[in-house]
């Protein structure tokens, strides 16, 4: 199974959702596939995904983007798994701490508050030093606006690391990565039946 997390302000319709389930629907692929709107809570947020996780069968791959792949690090290292990250949020906390107050989900539109409390849960899940490095593949772009990839070159030193000049924070060159992304999660479990959406 590949498990997508969004970044901050993002949701599942997000382009580079929509372009691994679009690749993952073709009729020659067969994947299970988990991406959902996650909470706005960093809490909820992986207390949700870790029931997905638990619940799976097989180990899954995990995928994440920008805030998602902050998530995508504690996650990976808790459950002992294999994780792609795409212009990680590495110092997550650090980051969002300015921007306290009121939000607009870019996709679905939802108002929401980005609290004190959401930064505490975010600190509390932060990972250092690495437990092992060698379990993440790390996707940077130099020109990401948001971000500096330096950062998480040093983060993850000892990791796979693939960057590319130019770009920006969405990681403009992701579709180029996706048959890698879908056949490294070949590698940690077997094809099951594309379902796109909750485990029952």
């Amino acid at each position: 199974m590949i498990i997508y997390l969004h970044g901050f302000r993002s949701s599942a319709r997000s382009i580079k959702a929509r372009q691994l389930r679009q690749y993952l629907a073709e009729p020659q692929r067969v994947h299970q596939f988990w991406c959902e709107d996650l909470p706005n809570s960093p809490q909820e947020a992986i207390d949700r995904v870790s029931t997905v996780i638990e619940r799976s069968p097989t180990p899954p791959l995990i995928v994440g983007s920008s805030l998602g792949g902050y998530y995508a690090t504690f996650l990976a290292e808790r459950f002992d798994l294999r994780g792609v990250l795409i212009n990680p949020a590495c110092r997550a906390a650090d980051l969002l701490e300015p921007w306290i107050g009121p939000h607009t989900n870019l996709y679905t539109g939802e108002r929401f508050d980005l609290t004190p409390k959401h930064i505490d849960e975010l600190r509390a899940l932060r990972v250092s030093p690495l437990r092992n490095p060698k379990r993440f593949w790390v996707l940077l772009e130099t020109g990401d606006e948001v971000l500096d990839y330096r950062v998480a070159v040093e983060t993850y030193e000892g990791a796979r690391i693939t960057m590319k000049e130019g770009g920006n924070h969405s990681l403009e060159s992701f579709p180029e990565f996706i048959p890698e992304i879908v056949q490294l999660s070949t590698l940690i479990m077997p094809a099951s039946p594309l379902n796109i959406g909750p485990l029952a």
